[in-house]
């Protein structure tokens, strides 16, 4: 119990510390609703849809990319196709019950035509009043300002690069003619050499065996003569 009180009481003067540092100092708060808190440019505050300052017209093409990227299925787009097979947006609605105010609305369109404005007075006692349409869009973004992206020109494709002709082959007169002095100069024709038969090796006498010499000197001397 002494604990709990020496421990109450400290706390007590800490906090008392903290509170007198800012007795004689201007308030910090704002008084809202006569002082309001200006947002910062990129704030996510309320969802807006963007028109163009001069004709009053929605940027928005019902491209349907705000409503396909918004994780929380705010977003309903309503439309219809004409003779062209072309979208007309019959409405525009965003369920601020479940927006989560992500903006990935923004980040997916590419006309400049839903944005997160800086304003944040939005609060409502009724649920029903959350949902809105495409005039109220609409009016509370008039005065937000936007730029409009400028569509960027695609390159154009560069040119194959043309191969180099080929020059036609020059008839042999001509070649002959383009030819050095130095290259004209008639040169016997060599013909191939003919080939000559092989002559044959001389056959060489067969030397006499000793059998045969005896029988030579065996004959008698007429014979031999």
């Amino acid at each position: 119990m002494v604990k709990q009180l020496i421990d109450g009481i400290k706390n007590l003067v800490i906090g008392m510390m903290t509170t007198s540092k800012h007795l004689g100092r201007h308030a910090v708060t704002l008084q809202y609703p006569k002082e309001k808190w200006p947002m910062p440019e990129r704030s996510r505050g309320v969802v807006v849809l963007l028109s163009d300052k001069e004709t009053g017209k929605l940027n928005c093409t019902t491209c349907l990319l705000c409503a396909r990227a918004c994780p929380s299925s705010a977003i309903t787009i309503k439309y219809e196709k004409d003779e062209n097979k072309k979208r007309q947006l019959k409405d525009f609605i965003v369920d601020y019950n479940i927006c989560c105010l992500c903006g990935l609305c923004e980040d997916a369109c590419n006309f400049a035509a839903i944005k997160l404005a800086p304003k944040y007075e939005f609060s409502t006692l009724n649920k029903e009043d959350l949902i809105w349409h495409t005039d109220k869009l609409q009016e509370m973004g008039r005065d937000v300002p936007y730029e409009k992206p400028v569509k960027k020109k695609r390159p154009a494709p560069k040119p194959a690069a043309k191969s180099a002709a080929k020059p036609a082959p020059e008839p042999e007169a001509a070649k002959t003619d383009d030819k050095p002095a130095a290259e004209k100069t008639d040169k016997p024709e060599v013909k191939p050499e003919e080939r000559k038969p092989e002559a044959k090796p001389e056959e060489k006498p067969k030397a006499e065996t000793p059998a045969e010499k005896k029988t030579d000197d065996n004959k008698p001397d007429e014979e031999k003569k």
